[in-house]
């Protein structure tokens, strides 16, 4: 699912106001504008950040809470150096007030960890990533698709298969929230999520474009359960949380809760909900390995140093997974690069890399410098709060401005160019799509 920076439909990558994207899911509303041409970042590309400014960043913190949102939590790792803040309500009825290291929905960060999993079945020579995924799960993409898209298409996004998301909770096509209560207790089988997706007509040939789409992240649990003979989610626990060393990270299967000390999830879905509706308690079986984790900021910054130190992949398979396709706006502009499970995106300070998230009520942003020495991941409370113009567009609100300031921050330290200092920048996500458009287009959604 997805943060507040750029495209986004739930689970992940980008939402609008009438459009339920859950970033858990990140997805991009629409396609990308041109052919995909793949390409390695350079990890040495990125000037070095200086300095955890403790007092900096919890004004940061505080000013993303004085914008708008209800709560934050956040965490910055440099080196051995740390800082953990929080701000603002975990509870806005009982006035409960937020904590560092709050357990958290985070969406379509599942990605990542999904991704590492298939991808240490490919260093074991148990997947191929240029096979077809008509060879693992020819019950679930048939036929002469099955046979066109590959692995790696649904890795990066390029398979053209759209996403389920509209489809699973159809009043949004309405500009209706009422699916999300509706659905709230409901179990949904991988298969049929899949369906929903592999059913719709095709974004595009495989391989030409690029589009955020949560059916492709739930074939990839299906293909490891095909190639491991386990559940998939005990397959990512096993050999890619527990291997991190991560202690408050978990799938939930089909309960409901969140355990332990957590904030409350509040959606307003671009006003349409008022108040905001609290939507901490979910079954999550509705994302899967798309975006259903549950997760604290601490523990994704242990992860995304793990990762990027060579701690979970082999270099070949790290390498691979670090191979882009670009992610266009409309003018051509490249908000973002995907690789198999991960982005890059630019900042004042150089690339960084890791993946944000969205869900009801929920959202995370978990990003890294690419040598893994310096790591930053945020949780926020409130989803749904940009409201759109007349054309579905978000407006921008003053939570996305303060937000943005607290990435460059967190990610940059004191070294971002004076000469940005004051200008206007919102950093990009891809389009997550737990959240659909409120009307139409079944492809995921752009995220404000």
């Amino acid at each position: 699912m997805h943060s507040h920076h750029g495209p986004r439909g739930r689970l992940g990558v980008g939402a609008a106001a009438g459009a339920i994207v859950l970033t858990l899911l990140a997805g991009a509303a629409g396609t990308a504008s041109a052919a995909p041409a793949a390409g390695t970042d350079d990890p040495a590309a990125a000037s070095r950040p200086t300095g955890l400014d403790r007092r900096a960043l919890a004004q940061r913190l505080d000013a993303v809470h004085a914008a708008g949102m209800f709560g934050a939590y956040a965490s910055v790792r440099d080196g051995r150096a740390r800082w953990n803040g929080a701000t603002g309500l975990a509870d806005i009825d009982t006035g409960r007030r937020t904590a560092p290291d709050l357990r958290h929905r985070v969406g379509s960060v599942t990605k990542t960890f999904t991704a590492v999993a298939v991808l240490q079945q490919s260093a074991a020579g148990r997947v191929r990533l240029d096979a077809p995924v008509g060879d693992y799960v020819p019950e679930l993409v048939p036929g002469e698709r099955g046979r066109k898209i590959t692995v790696r298409m649904l890795l990066n996004h390029t398979s053209g298969i759209a996403d389920y998301i509209a489809e699973a909770f159809p009043s949004v096509k309405e500009g209706s929230p009422s699916s999300l209560e509706e659905f709230r207790h409901r179990t949904v089988s991988p298969a049929t999520l899949t369906g929903y997706g592999v059913n719709l007509p095709p974004l595009f040939e495989p391989g030409t474009s690029w589009s955020y789409s949560n059916t492709n992240y739930i074939l990839l649990g299906e293909v490891l359960r095909k190639v491991t003979g386990q559940d998939p989610e005990r397959v990512i626990t096993r050999d890619v949380i527990r291997r991190a060393g991560l202690r408050d990270t978990w799938f939930p299967g089909t309960d409901p809760r969140i355990r332990g000390p957590h904030s409350r999830m509040y959606e307003s879905f671009g006003g349409a909900l008022t108040p905001p509706r609290d939507f901490s308690e979910y079954n999550m079986t509705m994302a899967g390995t798309a975006g259903a984790l549950i997760s604290t900021p601490q523990d994704l910054n242990t992860f995304y140093r793990t990762l990027l130190q060579g701690g979970l992949l082999p270099e070949a398979q790290l390498r691979e997974m670090r191979t882009t396709v670009p992610y266009r706006d409309e003018n051509g502009t490249v908000l973002l690069r995907y690789g198999l499970g991960i982005y890059s995106v630019d900042t004042p300070c150089g690339p960084v890399w890791g993946h944000d998230g969205g869900v009801f009520g929920a959202e995370t942003t978990a990003m890294s410098t690419a040598d893994g020495e310096r790591q930053f991941a945020a949780g926020f409370n409130l989803t749904g709060y940009q409201r759109t113009d007349p054309d579905g567009n978000p407006v921008p609100h003053p939570v996305d401005a303060a937000r943005t300031a607290l990435f460059d921050r967190a990610l940059c330290g004191a070294a971002q160019p004076t000469a940005r200092a004051d200008a206007p920048r919102t950093v990009p996500s891809p389009p997550d799509t737990l959240r659909a458009p409120a009307a139409g287009p079944t492809t995921s959604v752009q995220r404000p």
